[in-house]
């Protein structure tokens, strides 16, 4: 799957349509979030995760987005299912988010 943006409009309706999904949230002058772009492309299209909506969502220009997840820090990664919060972590580890992605399966 692709990764895809989305904003405080659509947020509820992207988290409640997606079966899983997991949001990455960041801000433009983070920059553990932006080395951490490839990762995220390439865990999107990783056949381990293939059911998963992969989001993004700019933490600074997205209150709602971000008060759903309770986002504390930056890169900040949180999982829904049927649209509802699992869990979330705070990290710019690949395994870490790996971790996170398996508890969706």
């Amino acid at each position: 799957m692709e990764v895809k943006e989305t904003i405080d409009s659509h947020f509820q309706q992207e988290i409640s349509t997606a079966d899983k999904a997991i949001v990455k949230y960041y801000a433009d002058w983070c920059g553990s979030c932006r080395l951490f772009n490839p990762k995220y492309k390439r865990l999107a299209k990783d056949d381990r995760f293939k059911g998963i909506s992969f989001l993004n969502v700019n933490a600074e220009e997205n209150q709602e987005a971000r008060k759903a997840a309770g986002v504390t820090n930056l890169p900040f990664f949180a999982i829904f299912k049927g649209g509802k919060l699992i869990d979330t972590i705070a990290s710019s580890k690949e395994e870490a988010v790996v971790e996170l992605l398996n508890k969706l399966n």
